[in-house]
């Protein structure tokens, strides 16, 4: 009977021997305090304490955590926009102490210092240099944290301005700016390509009317020397050049009919036609060419007369 009065002191030193190991994670540090005083910090692994007299007054994680900041400040241009900071930290490892009794809120005291930069620099930039520089926000960010912080034990690893919100009718103005912005390039474009299609067709119809030219004065060119040489060979057989010119224009005339004929379609018409058609019209020609002559001799002779005088 006397043995079962000692299986509850068994079972209670078995609970005080088992309550003096505990195990601390990977990238853990554990705070052992001894009668409420600072002992000693534990690194990962199995590791022991004295039971009832020291305790586990905390744990702090040694990995990179982060830790995200929104502030709402005011351009140089007087614009309202928010801003979203990320900090990166971690505790060092050999400040854990500093960590740990300096500080009762860390993430308080980012923030604060966070705020305070980010509202002494981003109101010296306008609200298009704040897109631009957010890199250097992120710097001065970075560079004053790690001044503070590395005295309680925790490295700023980086600092990130992940987003930058202007109010929302800014933002549908700077759409709008954009859009038009596109859209008078877009123009200039057109413009140009339409002026380039004009120049293009122009120099086409240049080149067109060139050549057309050019065709019809070849055209008239051997019509005149198949004339010579018609006027040659009828003068050859004893035709003088008066009645070979208007037996030429007689057939040509003629030629001209047939032609007319043989289209189903034609719009040319041809006036006169009557048979006399052909020597009326070399005499009407000869009679001009004779008349323009007489008249340009007798100015000639009244011009000299007159220098005479």
């Amino acid at each position: 009977m006397e043995q079962y009065l000692f299986i509850p002191f068994i079972f209670f030193g078995l609970i005080i021997i088992i309550s003096a190991f505990f195990i601390v994670k990977q990238q853990t540090a554990a705070v052992i305090e001894r009668f409420g005083k600072f002992q000693s910090i534990r690194h990962s692994g199995l590791q022991l304490k004295i039971p009832l007299v020291d305790r586990i007054a905390g744990k702090l994680s040694l990995k990179i955590q982060q830790l995200d900041v929104i502030i709402e400040t005011k351009t140089l241009d007087d614009v309202f926009v928010r801003l979203k900071v990320s900090v990166q930290y971690k505790v060092i490892r050999d400040k854990v102490y500093e960590a740990f009794y300096k500080l009762d809120y860390p993430h308080d005291q980012i923030t604060s210092y966070v705020f305070d930069v980010v509202r002494a620099e981003v109101p010296k930039m306008k609200l298009d240099d704040v897109f631009v520089r957010k890199d250097d926000i992120a710097i001065a960010v970075k560079a004053e944290l790690n001044d503070a912080m590395m005295e309680y034990g925790y490295d700023i690893i980086k600092t990130l301005v992940t987003d930058i919100d202007p109010d929302a009718q800014v933002k549908e103005a700077m759409n709008r700016i954009n859009a038009s912005e596109r859209e008078k390039i877009a123009a200039q474009f057109e413009g140009d390509a339409a002026r380039i299609l004009i120049v293009e067709k122009a120099k086409a119809e240049a080149e067109s009317k060139r050549l057309q030219g050019q065709g019809i004065a070849d055209q008239r060119r051997e019509i005149a020397r198949g004339l010579e040489e018609s006027v040659e060979v009828l003068n050859k057989v004893g035709i003088n050049s008066q009645e070979a010119s208007a037996l030429i224009v007689v057939t040509q005339h003629y030629d001209t009919l047939q032609s007319i004929g043989q289209e189903v379609n034609s719009n040319l018409i041809l006036l006169p036609n009557s048979p006399q058609a052909g020597s009326q019209m070399l005499n009407d020609m000869v009679a001009s060419f004779t008349a323009s002559n007489q008249i340009g001799e007798a100015m000639k002779n009244a011009k000299n007369k007159s220098k005479e005088e």
